[in-house]
C-alpha cells in the first residue's frame, strides 16, 4: 500500500500524489503549450466567426485558410520596436505584464480536464494537482491579474492608460465578488472546494439546471472579468485611446494580449467544470462504456470550453458596449443582490431538506419560485424616479454649458496688437 492510500485520499489525490516527477513537468510543459494554442486559435477564430458576421473574408492569406495568422502577429510582434516612455517606471513597467500573464497561467494548474488516463504505462489523472481549495485558487489568480493592469497603467506615466487602470480595478473587484457569490451555491451542493471533487458531485446530473440563477450570475461576471465586450471599458478606444497598455509595444503588450485570452479560456474552464460536469457526459455513460475513458472526457471538456468561448465571440460582434455607469449598476444592483438572496435560498432548501429527509422540496422550491417571480415583477414593474420638469436632461455627468449661455464681447485686452493700436486708449471720462 502507498502512502497515498495510507492518509485516506481519494482516487484522484491519490494518482497525483505517486506521479513520478516526469511526468509533472510533462504536465506544466503540456499545459503551457495548451494555455498558448487556444490562445492563438482563439484569437484567429474569434477574427473568422466576426467577420463572417458581418459579411466579409476574414484572415485568408497565412497558412492553410488564413490558420497561421495569429502565429505570424506574435512573430511580427517578438521583432518590433521596444519603446519605453520617458516618464515611466522602467522596473514596474517591465514587470507589469508579467504579474498579469503568470496567474492566468497558475489557474490551469487545478482544473479537471480529464478522468484516469495512462501516459507512458503511467497511471494518472488529467490535472495538475488536487487541492482542497482549488476554486479559490482560480479565483485568486484572477484577482491577483488585476495589480499588473493597475501597475502598468500607473507605470506608463500618461493619463490614459492610468484611467483605463482604474477603471480595470474597479471593475474586477466588482465583478469578482458576483463571480464569488455565484460559486457559493456549488460548494455548498458539492460539499467541496476540490474541483475534482466537483466534477465527481456531478455524475448523475450537471448543475447546469438545478443552479440556473448561479450559472447566470457566474456567465455574466465571467465577462465582466476578462474586460470583453459589452463590458470592455478600460479598453474603450473612443474615451481612453487603448487603455491600460495605451503606452506598450512589443512582447510586453503580446503578454497583456496573452493574459487576457488565458485568462478567457481560464473562465471558460472554470464554468464547465463547475456547471456543466467538466469533461463528464452521464446519459451517454449508460449507452457505451467507452464515454468514460478519460481522453474522451478531455475532448468532452474542449468541446464544452470551445462553446463558452463562441458565447464572448457572439457577445463582442452583436451588442455595443454599456455605459461605464450602467455597468457598474449591473454589478453592484442587481448581480451581487441577486447572487446573495439565492445563496439565502440553496442555504433554505438544503437546511430544509436535511431536517425533513428530502420530503416536500419540489412544493418548497415551487413557492420560492412563485416568491421570486412576484417579487422581480414588482422590482420591474416600478416606475422610474421622474426628474422635474425645469431640469435639463443630459447625455453624462459631466458640466455642461446651459443653454442660455450669452457669450461676452472679446475684451480689449484680447484684441490683436496691431487692432488695438490704431483704436485710441479710453480715458477715465470716457468711462
Amino acid at each position: 500500500m502507498t502512502l497515498a492510500q495510507q492518509e485516506g485520499l481519494t482516487r484522484t489525490q491519490q494518482l497525483l500524489a505517486d506521479d513520478p516527477i516526469w511526468l509533472v513537468i510533462l504536465k506544466v510543459v503540456v499545459l503551457f503549450a495548451v494555455g498558448v494554442v487556444l490562445t492563438l486559435f482563439m484569437i484567429n477564430w474569434e477574427r473568422k466567426v466576426v467577420a463572417r458576421m458581418q459579411q466579409r473574408p476574414g484572415p485568408n492569406r497565412v497558412g492553410p485558410n488564413g490558420w497561421l495568422q495569429s502565429l505570424a502577429d506574435g512573430l511580427k510582434l517578438a521583432f518590433k520596436e521596444d519603446i519605453m516612455p520617458v516618464m515611466a517606471d522602467k522596473k514596474v513597467y517591465f514587470i507589469a505584464p508579467v504579474i498579469s500573464t503568470i496567474p492566468a497561467f497558475v489557474a490551469f494548474s487545478v482544473i479537471p480536464f480529464g478522468g484516469e488516463v495512462s501516459i507512458f504505462g503511467e497511471p494518472t489523472v488529467l490535472q495538475l494537482v488536487d487541492l482542497p481549495v482549488g476554486v479559490l485558487v482560480v479565483l485568486a489568480c484572477s484577482s491577483i491579474g488585476v495589480y499588473g493592469i493597475v501597475l502598468g497603467g500607473w507605470a506608463s506615466g500618461s493619463p490614459y492608460s492610468l484611467l483605463g487602470a482604474l477603471r480595470s480595478a474597479a471593475q474586477v473587484i466588482s465583478y469578482e465578488i458576483a463571480l464569488g457569490l455565484s460559486v457559493v451555491a456549488v460548494v455548498l451542493y458539492a460539499g467541496s472546494l476540490s474541483t475534482a471533487d466537483i466534477v465527481a458531485a456531478q455524475g448523475t446530473g450537471w448543475y447546469f439546471y438545478l443552479l440556473i440563477p448561479s450559472f447566470i450570475v457566474f456567465s455574466i461576471a465571467m465577462v465582466g472579468e476578462t474586460n470583453r465586450a459589452p463590458f470592455d471599458l478600460p479598453e474603450a478606444e473612443s474615451e481612453l485611446v487603448g487603455g491600460f497598455h495605451t503606452e506598450y509595444t512589443s512582447l510586453k503588450f503580446a503578454l497583456f494580449f496573452l493574459a487576457e485570452y488565458v485568462n478567457m479560456v481560464t473562465v471558460s474552464a472554470m464554468a464547465t467544470t463547475l456547471f456543466l460536469g467538466g469533461g463528464q457526459i452521464p446519459w451517454l455513460g449508460h449507452l457505451w462504456s467507452g464515454f468514460d475513458n478519460g481522453w474522451f472526457q478531455f475532448l468532452a471538456f474542449l468541446v464544452k470550453t470551445l462553446a463558452f468561448l463562441f458565447v464572448f465571440i457572439w457577445l463582442r460582434g452583436t451588442l455595443p458596449r454599456f455605459r461605464y455607469d450602467q455597468f457598474m449598476r449591473l454589478g453592484w444592483k442587481v448581480l451581487v443582490p441577486v447572487s446573495l438572496g439565492w445563496i439565502l435560498i440553496v442555504f433554505a432548501i438544503r437546511a430544509y431538506r436535511n431536517s425533513t429527509g428530502g420530503e416536500a422540496t419540489v412544493a418548497l422550491l415551487i413557492t420560492i419560485g412563485i416568491v421570486l417571480l412576484a417579487i422581480i415583477a414588482v422590482a420591474f414593474g416600478l416606475p422610474d424616479r421622474k426628474t422635474p420638469d425645469d431640469t435639463v436632461e443630459v447625455a453624462s455627468d459631466y458640466p455642461v454649458p446651459p443653454l442660455d449661455l450669452a457669450v461676452p464681447d472679446r475684451p480689449r485686452h484680447r484684441l490683436p496688437r496691431a487692432k488695438a493700436a490704431k483704436e485710441p486708449a479710453l480715458t477715465g471720462k470716457e468711462e
